[in-house]
């Protein structure tokens, strides 16, 4: 080791504290991973021989809540250093320190159930998960003056790696340089310990591009049924990180490589070896993931991603024939569905839910220059809501490069996305008519009742056939007629109102999909 990595000050005068205190202290875990493989860790854990309570008599401003030996040290950042802030307002760093420690059996699958202090670094090191992680970087006795007394004017404290000393008992140096992911110790008893490690590996093995080593693979594959025992948050959790990675892709086809998947997203399997139409070269599953590598090469966020994942999980479904000419009718109705569902069971977020089944069910809309109305791009805009026309384009980009075609936005979708740009200010909602509910009730002088919904429902109707009969003028003539109008007509008039379909799915439009065999 002859490089030089960079160190927080903020971590480095926690590390320089413990010391001091004549107490060990090692950086460990995923930020070793990460200093030896040149990457910028995201977290900074150590570990020392000090007791949680010498700890925290080192660092009074700390957090001891758990059972685990760790303790979150409040550490103010460098800026709030300098420039000097209520104590109210400070938001401090939390550096987590943990003290050796050994742990008994896993009965419940997740937690040990007991917890001892170790004496040694390479005690500690024993207990975690993979080798590549199982890894701590120390001092040398012979180290003079590598930390700092206080805090210095930099971010970050430049030491070289020469000067500090590697603890790798399992050999995790060299399964990094072989790009591999191993267990420490026998599989069988890491997965059966927490069988949730066997997605962490498929994570391992996604963000950083290694391959899963032989012995490790196999008891995947073998103890692949122990993940129903896991609470579905945790499988989200990790599945989460898998999609949010640069290999998301890879993620997902390891995950059903190792025959995990189907104990977290079985949907999504059914379109391995469904065939599609003339239109597609991939099968639905290949173009699935497809969709989503491209929206990760986009570095797009989660929900279009999952969207993207998920946009054509209704297909195998909704497929009829066989063949060039099958068909998929109704997939994006059974897709949004679906994707409440397999997001519902996996205990996601509901504002997230609802934002990708949204994205799903609409993500398949016809558009041809000529053959659209302005609108019939109005009624998309209503029926989509303007806040998700971008996501939605970005979904569809996703759908066309996942289809193996060269462009992710042709013509005909800039075409769009000129006429959602002419049209975007036009009304397409009631909040949007120039008359509302109340000036309704005072020009004709009658109560709050379904009167008055039936009547804004017409107008709104007719403005978005034609916004230049949003005037006030206009829509009070229009509301004395209708108001002559009996309610048995007025209700038909509304029924049709509220029943009028966007011309991306009615008529010539569907004639057409069904003509050029759109999904």
């Amino acid at each position: 080791m002859s490089k030089e990595i960079h160190i927080p000050i903020e971590v480095n005068k926690i590390l320089r504290v413990l010391r001091k205190a004549n107490f060990e202290a090692y950086l460990v875990g995923g930020c070793v991973r990460d200093i030896l493989l040149g990457r910028e860790p995201k977290d900074w854990d150590i570990t020392t021989n000090a007791k949680p309570d010498e700890v925290q008599k080192l660092f009074p401003d700390s957090v001891y809540e758990n059972q685990f030996g760790t303790v979150g040290v409040k550490i103010p950042t460098l800026e709030e250093v300098r420039t000097p802030t209520a104590a109210s307002e400070l938001k401090a760093k939390i550096v987590e320190i943990t003290t050796f420690r050994k742990e008994g059996k896993y009965t419940d699958k997740r937690h040990p159930d007991s917890i001892s202090f170790a004496k040694t670094v390479e005690e500690d090191l024993s207990r975690r998960d993979f080798t590549i992680n199982s890894l701590a970087l120390g001092w040398s006795s012979d180290t003079k003056d590598f930390i700092v007394d206080g805090l210095s004017t930099e971010n970050e404290t430049k030491i070289d790696l020469k000067n500090l000393q590697l603890v790798d008992p399992y050999g995790g140096q060299g399964d990094l340089k072989a790009k591999l992911i191993k267990t420490v110790g026998k599989p069988e008893e890491r997965f059966t310990e927490d069988a949730l490690r066997m997605m962490r590996a498929i994570r391992f093995a996604s963000e950083l591009g290694f391959k899963i080593d032989g012995e490790t693979g196999a008891a995947i594959l073998h103890h692949s049924g122990l993940l129903e025992a896991i609470a579905k948050e945790r499988i989200r959790d990790e599945f989460q990180k898998i999609i949010l990675s640069s290999r998301a892709k890879d993620g997902v086809q390891i995950l059903e490589d190792y025959g995990l998947l189907r104990h977290i997203m079985p949907e999504l399997r059914e379109g391995i070896d469904v065939g599609q139409n003339k239109h597609h070269i991939y099968s639905v599953w290949e173009h699935n993931l497809r969709a989503l590598d491209y929206a990760v090469s986009k570095n797009y966020p989660l929900h279009i991603r999952l969207a993207s994942l998920l946009h054509d999980v209704g297909k195998p479904k909704s497929k009829r024939g066989n063949g060039p000419d099958s068909t998929f009718y109704g997939h994006d109705i059974i897709g949004g569905k679906m994707a409440v569902k397999i997001m519902d069971r996996l205990h996601f977020n509901k504002d997230l839910i609802e934002q990708v089944a949204h994205l799903v069910r609409y993500h398949l809309f016809y558009y041809n220059v000529g053959e659209v109305t302005p609108s019939g791009v109005r009624r998309f805009i209503a029926r989509v809501g303007p806040e998700n026309i971008d996501d939605l384009i970005k979904v569809r980009e996703a759908d066309r490069i996942g289809s193996g075609v060269p462009k992710a936005v042709p013509y005909k979708l800039r075409h769009l996305l000129f006429m959602i740009e002419k049209v975007k200010r036009d009304p397409i909602s009631p909040k949007m008519l120039l008359v509302k509910g109340d000036d309704l009730m005072r020009l004709l002088d009658i109560p709050p009742g379904p009167k008055i919904g039936a009547i804004l429902s017409i107008l709104l109707e007719e403005v978005i056939e034609d916004p230049l009969r949003n005037t006030i003028e206009n829509l009070e003539l229009r509301i004395k007629i209708l108001n002559k109008l009996s309610d048995k007509e007025l209700h038909q008039l509304a029924k049709k109102a509220k029943s009028t379909k966007d011309e991306f799915e009615a008529g010539e439009e569907q004639k057409m999909k069904q003509k050029h065999y759109v999904k």
